[in-house]
């Protein structure tokens, strides 16, 4: 959830921050503020609303001077949106800028009630800060230490002690935060997005450590105060990877993106007709003595496991179940050295997932992470990780990272398939050749992007839309179905087609939009069948799908007709023509497409 940066050293610090601010906005856009420091004094400017609003408030400032501060833009847990809630959180000693939940805060604030100390916030952040300042005595570190012990929940925290000018202290329970410094002083932040401009080189905080940024560098310590040596990382895209290049939007330029993404994520992994793994450090024991598999995710990524399930059922015969990560643990899973637990997450970092990577750890299970960013919690702490190479996605709603996970489920079914000796050599091939070829379809629909603009005008206006799907279809339905909804506010649903008669079909209404998916021939006859019956009812129904449809001319309102591919390989091409329908139903409604109401790009919180 929401973004944090901090800065000290030899510039300015303001500009620094704001700028960091607004590359990390798609974690929270509710409120931002800063917190300046210089010598004795620290400014704070905090404001509700867009990072825009802090930079207005920040530019009309008189005095913003100052080479150290922290920065923080707020996607609001506990409080309303209001300027009172906006981070940073003043109390007594301590400026502090948080992401993550405290759980405990309400036993802590009756606790420092009693000693005199009320917040002036609604929130759980500003309760973390009157603790800090009641145990702190001069000491960083064991003030920090206290705090650590005591409160519950998941935090990033950065903190500037009153009497430590020019100093920023740092720690995190599963809240991210990566670190680096330059020759200009030292930089954290909640992504590394934020600090590409001034480093390609970053560590992980590891959680219950303590990061110490002065102006002359940067040292990390354990909870014991003895110094660690970090584990450097480095980010093979540049900072254009992370700017809209052109595009009107981020979504926009990341539809766009996805033929390069497939491409890096795909290509180096197949060898010779088979999936080769090698180079990500993935040995084939991993997928052997599998008696089933279990994907855990959330939103996007679970539909990607969707995918997934049904790739490789289908393939190889293993059972595999897909569930969602917020409820995984509570369901108290039967897990066992002969389940294959497989992890998505773009981030790395979906605090639920992480939680469900954790319990599969402890249950002896195999874990596997499909996960775009390096160095990532779930990367770690998964026995293996599959890294998508998508690159930077800024936009809240997901769309090149969706197309590349499911992208890492195809390569997982032809290891599964290579290795259960269901597939012959020339299968094996021949699968291969059919992956390659439905990739390279994927600049071809987005060449069809005025065409399904033309489409998306006449159901700009609805209220409701449906998106129907059978067997693979389904899955790519839900994800369209999603994209359309959480951008476009349109109230959608997806279903499996079958289950229209069981109390779906009352819901359609004169003229509501249909958006039917068909790229399975063994159930072409069934969707349609299907398609018929809401047509009958009124519905304005929009085929999307790769087969000839000239039997079924009458029967649907518009067609939205991707290259033809392999069965087993539709989810490319009508993928990305439903993004772009959700993406131009989404502007011709004037909303915002990068940054939908209410919602993060990375939910690090329960």
């Amino acid at each position: 959830m929401c973004g944090i940066i901090g800065f000290t050293g030899k510039l300015e610090a303001a500009d620094i921050l704001v700028g960091g601010l607004t590359q990390l906005e798609y974690r929270g856009y509710d409120s931002a503020g800063i917190a300046v420091n210089e010598g004795s004094s620290t400014k704070i400017i905090k404001t509700a609303g867009k990072v825009s609003n802090l930079r207005e408030k920040v530019e009309s400032s008189e005095d913003r001077s100052g080479t150290c501060g922290i920065g923080h833009t707020r996607w609001a847990t506990h409080g309303g949106v209001t300027t009172a809630n906006a981070h940073p959180h003043v109390a007594g000693n301590i400026t502090l800028i948080h992401n993550g939940i405290i759980e405990n805060y309400k036993e802590l604030a009756i606790a420092l009630k009693a000693q005199g100390r009320t917040p002036v916030s609604e929130t759980d952040t500003e309760i973390a800060a009157l603790y800090l300042d009641s145990v702190y005595e001069g000491d960083p570190f064991a003030a920090m230490k206290k705090a650590n012990e005591a409160l519950d929940g998941a935090y990033g925290f950065c903190i500037m002690f009153k009497d430590h000018p020019g100093e920023i202290y740092c720690m995190r329970n599963s809240s991210p935060l990566v670190a680096t410094s330059t020759e200009d002083g030292a930089f954290i932040a909640s992504d590394m997005v934020a600090l590409l401009q001034y480093s390609k080189d970053y560590f992980v905080v590891p959680e219950e450590h303590i990061v110490v940024m002065k102006k002359d560098g940067i040292t990390l310590y354990d909870m014991e105060q003895n110094i660690v040596s970090p584990k450097m990382l480095h980010v093979d895209w540049d900072t254009t990877a992370a700017q809209k290049g052109g595009y009107d939007y981020f979504m926009q330029k990341e539809i766009y993106d996805q033929p390069e993404a497939l491409t890096n994520t795909v290509m180096p992994r197949l060898h010779n007709g088979l999936a080769d793994f090698s180079a990500d450090g993935i040995s084939d024991d991993l997928f052997k003595d599998i008696s089933r598999v279990i994907v855990t995710a959330c939103g996007t990524a679970m539909h990607a496991g969707l995918v997934g399930r049904h790739l490789i059922e289908s393939m190889v015969r293993i059972p595999v179940t897909v569930e969602l990560s917020s409820e995984f643990r509570y369901m108290d899973p039967i897990l066992d050295e002969h389940t294959l637990v497989v992890i998505v997450s773009q981030s790395g970092e979906t605090a639920d997932s992480l939680a469900a990577l954790r319990l599969a750890n402890e249950r002896g299970a195999k874990t596997l992470s499909i996960v775009n960013v390096k160095g990532s919690s779930i990367a770690r702490e998964s026995d293996q990780v599959l890294y998508t190479h998508a690159g930077p996605e800024i936009a809240v709603a997901s769309t090149k990272a969706f197309s590349v996970q499911c992208s890492g489920f195809y390569l997982i079914a032809l290891k599964l398939a290579e290795l259960s000796g269901k597939f012959t050599e020339a299968e094996l091939s021949e699968y291969c050749k059919k992956f390659e070829e439905a990739i390279a379809t994927v600049p071809e629909v987005l060449k069809m992007d005025s065409y399904i603009k033309d489409i998306a005008e006449k159901i700009k206006d609805t209220f409701s839309a449906f998106f129907l799907g059978r067997s693979l279809d389904y899955a790519i339905a839900s994800e369209g179905s999603l994209k359309l909804k959480e951008i476009s506010y349109v109230n959608s649903e997806a279903y499996n087609a079958g289950e229209l008669k069981h109390g779906t079909i009352s819901l359609v209404t004169e003229g509501v939009p249909i958006i039917a998916i068909a790229t399975q021939d063994h159930v072409l006859p069934k969707i349609m069948a299907n398609v018929e019956e809401v047509k009958a009812r009124g519905a304005h129904v929009i085929m999307v799908t790769d087969k000839d449809m000239s039997d079924y001319e009458g029967v649907y309102d518009d067609l939205i007709q991707v290259p033809s591919v392999d069965d087993r390989f539709g989810t490319f091409g009508v993928t990305v023509a439903l993004q772009l329908l959700a993406y131009h139903v989404t502007v011709f409604r004037g909303n915002d497409v990068d940054q939908p109401r209410n919602l993060a790009k990375s939910v690090t919180v329960e």
